[in-house]
């Protein structure tokens, strides 16, 4: 765990050294220049720019690094009186407030955008990976078993069980991950499959770790189910064709 937040603390350092240093080159930059023929405006958009480019690049810690010092670079250099911080007219004011507000939005916007952009991607696969493993499953004891494996190992919850009773049936697929584990408190997530004739069964995740398991409501949940339904129905129709194949052999 220490060497975990060391890690997460060395990179967070070495991202904002980065946005900082950044900041440095382009302040650098605008000192060779004539502040007077750029004026304020277009200096805030260039150091706004470099805040964009640390955020998307470097994440939420760079940005904000960038966000600080950029304002700062910004009132010291360029704002009268200069090589102060101290802001001497209204308009100085409301144009560095506007600049730090401006750029910290920016930065949480950029951010909120890469989360969602990842979480999505993270999604995506693992969807794919699980619509592949149900594919190749020819019987419902088969999908009961890869469907509790699958989810145990992704989610690292205690204990997975999935129970499958399709309409009109008698007999009932179950399975559980793993097999020895018995938890008699009510399960932390409960999934229900559904196919097109209905409530076929459920899914039970009992989880202690910190790691949150989605909402049961959630998108990627309700994807799990459905995709878990519709291989429920697949058997059921394969099944079915079989035995009118079968009927139809010995009628003949």
């Amino acid at each position: 765990m220490k060497k975990t937040e060391f890690s997460r603390l060395s990179k967070l350092a070495r991202e904002s050294f980065s946005a900082l240093l950044s900041i440095a080159v382009i302040t650098f930059v605008l000192i060779l220049s004539q502040r007077e023929l750029i004026g304020e405006g277009v200096i805030a958009m260039v150091y706004l720019l470099a805040v964009a480019w640390n955020a998307y690049h470097w994440g939420l810690g760079a940005g904000v690094s960038a966000a600080l010092s950029a304002a700062l670079m910004f009132d010291f250099l360029f704002i009268p009186p200069f090589y102060t911080f101290t802001v001497a007219r209204p308009e100085g004011i409301l144009s560095l407030a506007i600049f730090f507000f401006v750029a910290i939005v920016t930065v949480e916007r950029i951010q909120a955008t890469l989360s969602r952009a990842h979480k999505s991607e993270q999604e995506a696969v693992l969807m794919y990976e699980f619509t592949t493993i149900l594919a190749g499953q020819r019987s419902l004891d088969a999908i009961a078993r890869r469907v509790v494996q699958f989810l145990r190992q992704r989610f690292m919850v205690d204990l997975a069980i999935i129970i499958i009773q399709p309409k009109g049936e008698k007999e009932i697929s179950s399975a559980q991950s793993p097999q020895d584990t018995s938890i008699t408190t009510k399960p932390d997530c409960v999934l229900s499959l559904i196919d097109s004739w209905g409530l076929v069964g459920e899914i039970q995740l009992w989880s202690s770790t910190e790691m949150d398991l989605p909402s049961p409501e959630s998108r990627l949940f309700r994807n799990l189910a459905l995709q878990v339904g519709l291989a429920i129905e697949r058997v059921q129709i394969t099944e079915y064709e079989v035995e009118q194949a079968a009927r139809e052999s010995i009628h003949a």
